[in-house]
């Protein structure tokens, strides 16, 4: 074993990962140039290593559990991620052209893609497990947990600001009776969600959130906010508020957070999966909402995200024979990693999910979810 590859096997021994162990979560090494691949580019280095077939792992979700849990995941930065940080700080990276890009690049990838992960009401969301037993009823109950929690009645104007595939909107259309505005910034979610909503009161646009200026009962933003980026929080919640029509209307807010507050994404996810985007913090959201809206409940489910991401991954993996012809094998090492590594994140609690209601001056009566005193 070379210096530099008994130096890696003590920096993963906190977390009881081993190089070239027969358990699960124990890491192959099929290129020794990884190593200082890793010292020179960190995580970023290490997602595009395991694209190219240098390093191999039964179970990458219980290797990034065990990684987080073990305190090591803090050890694999670069001297380049200083510069992130300094170049995320400085610039609005979601402004303007740059608000576009992660539709263009992520959302936009293929429908066929998303049909096959996703389940049938195409909803790119943690789902709620809570009573499921498979993921369409788990995208199902989130959603009908949506709908209690805004107290939607029928006849309300609901605003869907990032309405991916239309799913939400399609369900609040036709199963309470809603007219529902969505807009999204990717081409290719609204072509298809025009078509999943035809015949409903439901309008799909392609707009960035902050040229809405209309009136509504109730706004909704479902896996949304992790591409608003800290700069944009407070105009987010200007949007939402002027949005609203009156001091008691409800806005729901769903989206990953993380523990503390930073303006870093870890640099392989930004380059490869979601660019310009930042989880925000619990303190990142209420200094944006200060002054701007009432919070009237906070509820956090984050290990529901690891069964979600589990059960897209399940569901890629099986229908990649018929999906693979229009994607090679290192976009499929890609796609594998980001669910992977992202279902251990949720599984290790770095990563949080909540869903936070909010009335735009405060409602007259405490706040109860019906079903629930």
């Amino acid at each position: 074993m070379t210096r530099l590859k008994q130096r890696f096997q003590r920096l993963l021994e906190p977390a009881d990962i081993r190089i070239g162990g027969h358990r699960p979560w124990d890491v192959q090494i099929h290129d020794d140039r990884l190593f200082a691949r890793i010292l020179a580019t960190g995580t970023l280095g290490l997602g595009e290593a395991f694209m190219d077939g240098w390093w191999t792992c039964d179970a990458v979700d219980q290797m990034i559990h065990h990684a987080i849990r073990g305190g090591i995941g803090d050890r694999f930065g670069s001297p380049t991620d200083v510069a992130r940080v300094v170049h995320a700080r400085a610039m609005n990276l979601q402004r303007g052209k740059r608000a576009w890009e992660v539709g263009q690049q992520h959302y936009d990838l293929g429908n066929d893609l998303y049909e096959a992960m996703l389940d049938p009401r195409m909803i790119y969301s943690c789902g709620y497990w809570a009573a499921a037993d498979d993921l369409a009823q788990a995208q199902t109950d989130k959603l009908a947990l949506i709908a209690r929690k805004l107290q939607i009645e029928p006849g309300m104007r609901v605003l869907d600001i990032g309405c991916g595939w239309g799913g939400t909107a399609q369900y609040l259309a036709t199963e309470h009776g809603c007219t529902v505005i969505g807009v999204t910034v990717s081409v290719e979610q609204a072509l298809l969600a025009r078509e999943r909503c035809a015949g409903l009161p439901v309008e799909i646009r392609t707009q960035d959130y902050r040229d809405i200026d209309e009136g509504f009962d109730r706004v909704v933003s479902v896996g949304m906010f992790e591409h608003v980026g800290h700069r944009n929080h407070v105009t987010f919640f200007e949007v939402v508020r002027r949005c609203l029509r009156s001091p008691d209307d409800l806005a729901l807010l769903h989206t990953i957070g993380r523990l503390n507050s930073s303006v870093r994404l870890d640099p392989w996810i930004s380059k490869y999966i979601f660019p310009n985007s930042l989880l925000p913090s619990v303190t990142q959201i209420g200094r944006a909402a200060e002054g701007k809206m009432v919070m009237e409940d906070w509820h956090t489910f984050g290990p529901d995200y690891d069964r979600t991401l589990m059960a897209w991954h399940a569901n890629v993996k099986k229908a990649w024979g018929e999906l693979g012809g229009a994607y090679d094998e290192r976009f499929r090492r890609m796609w594998y990693f980001y669910l992977l590594v992202s279902a251990g994140s949720f599984r290790a609690r770095a990563n949080q999910l909540w869903q936070v209601v909010f009335s735009r001056d405060g409602i007259d009566a405490s706040y109860r979810l019906p079903g629930i005193r």
